[in-house]
């Protein structure tokens, strides 16, 4: 294991319940990173998506797909306390097989292009080695707002 979830928390602003990466397994900087995310019952949105059937959202394997590449991305970067990632765009999304509590959600992510603030990535979701998504990733880093300064703008 490359990275624990502990340091995971120390790049990605993301916290529970909406961290999808439990530990980088792999990664060659600026180019690739592979990921996992063990997927519990206990997680909170399968009290609705669906009860007795229990299925893991797509949006959330795309997520995860984001803060895969985020990670990634953000070890580049120095001041990346003061930064965030936006999704920009989605495209060719395709969801393949249903990830269920019990599996373990790989994620690999490879660098497509990189210019600037803007970043391509492509993304592939497995569970025992069978593809369960694939999607191709857009992504801006735009400057951190504090809290108190976005209320004021939005007045």
């Amino acid at each position: 294991m490359i990275m624990d979830v502990v340091e995971i928390q120390k790049i990605l602003p993301h916290r529970y319940p909406f961290l999808f990466v439990d530990a980088i397994v792999e990664m060659e900087r600026l180019k690739s990173i592979v990921s996992v995310k063990n997927v519990t019952i206990n997680e909170a949105y399968f009290q609705g998506h669906f009860p007795g059937a229990p299925v893991m959202p797509g949006v959330l394997i795309i997520e995860s797909m984001a803060q895969t590449g985020g990670l990634l991305l953000l070890q580049e970067v120095p001041d990346r306390k003061n930064k965030l990632l936006y999704f920009a765009a989605v495209d060719g999304a395709r969801f393949r097989r249903p990830v269920v509590p019990g599996d373990q959600l790989r994620v690999e992510m490879k660098v497509l292009n990189w210019r600037g603030d803007f970043c391509k990535l492509e993304g592939r979701a497995t569970v025992d080695g069978q593809l369960a998504a694939e999607a191709t990733l857009m992504c801006k880093m735009v400057d951190r707002v504090p809290a108190a300064q976005a209320e004021k703008s939005a007045k």
